[in-house]
């Protein structure tokens, strides 16, 4: 069984407004901030990563001389299980690596109970919201690196404002790392309709399941990718996208799965972050499932599925539109297919290893409670609803989405006393 952990970006909310607030830095006062994505020396996850296994490898050095202070502090995203993002209305937590379901989901919890303690310290409260419901003005991390972002992406790095969950899965060595990312394209739309949580974006209706896909995806290097083949191919294409100039370094790749620089992971980043734990907990089972399934496809010499790229975007796009509330392209026939039959189809492929490990009643039954009351998107949507239903409010029902929003993402989590049970929390990425 493959270790397996995530990486949760929350909202950092007024719990009496719904709006954002730019309080990152406070919420990790007297600690480091480095950007989250910032590039760590190699370019590539050499052989001293994938040897290291699953252990835990030491948090990355930063020099403090290279990041801009904001009011004479320090700040340090290691040690707390919690780091800094693009925005500062928007905090980030981490697990260890885990082998089973339920610790996991114990991470989870740990780490929203984590961010939101360090957030009531100053009257705010996190929200698992991929987008922002309310109009707000966003701040900007202050990092060197964040800057120069800001200054080359434009308005696409002003307005990311935006919450995903990725999931770290273990792998033995690089070539198996890019043979799984070769076969599990074809079916990763699939999770981000499972966690469709971004129905509104600054004020508005988007019309999608997952707006987070569409804002996302404005950056150049982010969506799907072609097939590798092998692992000098995809160091190939690294290589020839960092020689082009258009992305600062390959902390910007931000392809729809990668290979971690720094661990021996796959990292799958199509999700927006999910209103309830177990719904996470279910996301990264799933991807572990796929991942084991695509290296043993690989080791008996099944070939990838040769879908074109630009079906692939297709099939993204679809999921963003979408959710589970009409069809989704079937990662078989990439033609459209009810969704919910979609969603379970991905769990009769992952049947075999999920059995296995002993996790196919609890994938099954995941994938059937997010069917039966709907994808974060669609709760959000009912609780705005209900409120204009009587006199609308001066904000249109925003707020009271944020309120219960935040009612979700800690419900079931840990009392604070008890947080000393849990094992520290400690980054897995791979930036």
């Amino acid at each position: 069984m493959r270790t397996f952990g995530v990486e949760e970006e929350l909202l950092i909310v007024s719990p009496e407004t719904g709006e954002p607030l730019a309080l990152a830095d406070v919420m990790l006062s007297g600690r480091r901030v480095a950007a989250d994505d910032a590039p760590q020396g190699s370019h590539s996850p050499g052989p001293q990563a994938f040897a290291q296994g699953t252990e835990v490898l030491e948090p990355r050095d930063v020099d403090p001389h290279s990041l801009e202070k904001r009011d004479e502090t320090i700040y340090d995203d290691d040690e707390m299980g919690l780091s800094a993002e693009l925005k500062l209305e928007q905090i980030e937590t981490q697990t260890r690596p885990c082998l089973e379901y339920g610790v996991l989901l114990e991470q989870i919890r740990a780490g929203r109970t984590l961010a939101d303690l360090a957030a009531r310290k100053s009257n705010a409260r996190v929200a698992a919201l991929a987008t922002s419901p309310l109009a707000s003005a966003t701040h900007t991390t202050p990092d060197p690196r964040y800057a120069l972002m800001l200054e080359r992406f434009g308005l696409t790095a002003q307005e990311q404002l935006t919450c995903g969950f990725h999931v770290h899965t273990y792998v033995e060595s690089p070539d198996e790392g890019v043979a799984v990312l070769d076969r599990i394209r074809d079916k990763l739309a699939v999770l981000t309709a499972l966690s469709a949580n971004s129905p509104f974006w600054n004020g508005q209706q988007t019309g999608f399941e997952s707006y987070r896909t569409q804002a996302w995806n404005r950056w150049p290097t982010a969506g799907p990718s072609a097939i590798y083949g092998t692992y000098p191919a995809y160091r190939r294409v690294v290589t020839r996208l960092l020689d082009s100039g258009v992305m600062l370094d390959e902390g910007m790749l931000y392809f729809d799965a990668r290979l971690s620089r720094n661990h021996p992971t796959v990292e799958v980043r199509v999700a927006d972050v999910c209103l309830r734990a177990e719904d996470a907990a279910l996301i990264a089972l799933l991807v572990r499932a796929l991942v084991e399934s695509a290296s043993r496809e690989w080791r008996a010499g099944v070939d990838p599925a040769p879908v074109p790229t630009v079906l692939l975007r297709m099939a993204s796009w679809q999921a963003s539109s979408s959710g589970l509330s009409g069809e989704l392209l079937d990662f078989g026939t990439f033609r459209p297919a009810r969704a919910a039959d979609v969603a379970r189809s991905l769990v009769d492929y992952l049947a075999p290893v999920l059995d296995e490990q002993g996790e196919l009643a609890v994938a099954r039954q995941g994938v059937e409670d997010i069917i039966a009351r709907g994808t974060g998107a669609a709760e959000q949507r009912r609780v705005r609803d209900r409120v204009l239903s009587g006199a609308p409010p001066e904000d249109f029902g925003f707020g009271a989405v944020v309120q219960h929003a935040v009612k979700l993402t800690m419900r079931d989590t840990l009392d604070p006393s008890d947080l000393d049970a849990v094992p520290d929390l400690l980054r897995v990425r791979q930036s």
